[in-house]
């Protein structure tokens, strides 16, 4: 009877699975075997590989592995320094606090901010510098990109930090061992783990990205994302559309792959 009330509880969970993960997962597969006139074909999956696409590609895993390494140069310091702060669930809160506010508002926000009559340009011109362009520019986007996901590379490494026992750092510093040391040695490899955690959560929304490309770069950075949402709301082929998706999502099985933790047996 055990077995049975256990397989009745993970009812709700295939089912969620089923509809919301496999179906939509075959669908796009399915479509990608189309052309833009409904015919099979696989001219998509050829057109993929022309330079066009391929420089789009690489274009998107540029930006998300500098998007990525700036986050965690950011991130994780700061994470240090919160597991070390004596009120460091109100310092935690506090930068989660922005990832509740919806996308589309933090980026309008940006676009004031700057803007040719922002406040960093005000100050440039009280500085006697002068207005730059800042806006629909490659830095702008990568700056506003990172702004949006270093909650989410923080978390886990936080945590991760948080979860070290004491006494191991204590023994390190005990046989002589120096700050850098101890931290390459000791600290950063058991947190490893909470590294790898938010690299995934950062990295794989980043190849994807396609709102803040059109809103804050003005789309002048273009990413598969981008790609993609023109092929389906702009060009209507919804085959290519597709086709880049599949590739989106293996890109992302593999990152989840190689970024995973694996444990050392012996």
């Amino acid at each position: 009877m055990r077995n049975k009330d256990r397989n009745v509880y993970l009812i709700p969970y295939g089912l969620w699975m089923l509809l919301f993960v496999i179906i939509p997962l075959v669908l796009v597969a399915y479509f990608s075997l189309f052309d833009i006139n409904g015919k099979v074909s696989l001219i998509n999956y050829q057109r993929f590989f022309t330079p066009v696409y391929l420089k789009m590609t690489l274009s998107s895993f540029f930006y998300a592995l500098v998007i990525t390494a700036v986050s965690l140069l950011v991130a994780y310091p700061t994470a240090y320094w919160l597991s070390k702060t004596k009120h460091k669930q109100l310092w935690l809160l506090l930068i989660i606090m922005p990832s509740w506010m919806n996308l589309l508002l933090k980026a309008y926000a940006f676009i004031g901010i700057l803007g040719k009559y922002g406040p960093i340009n005000s100050f440039l011109v009280a500085l006697g510098i002068g207005t730059h362009q800042i806006l629909f520019t490659s830095f702008s986007f990568m700056f506003v990109a990172v702004y949006i996901f270093i909650p989410f590379m923080i978390l886990p490494i936080f945590g991760a930090i948080e979860e070290i026992n004491p006494s191991l750092t204590a023994a390190a510093y005990d046989l002589g061992a120096t700050p850098w040391f101890a931290f390459r040695r000791v600290i950063f490899p058991l947190t490893i783990s909470g590294v790898q955690a938010g690299c995934q959560a950062v990295f794989i929304p980043a190849l994807s990205l396609f709102m803040i490309t059109r809103l804050i770069a003005g789309n002048r950075v273009i990413t598969l994302g981008t790609a993609i949402e023109q092929h389906f709301l702009v060009t209507q082929d919804w085959g290519m559309g597709s086709t880049l998706a599949v590739f989106l999502i293996i890109t992302m099985g593999l990152t989840i792959w190689a970024t995973s933790g694996r444990k050392r047996v012996g």
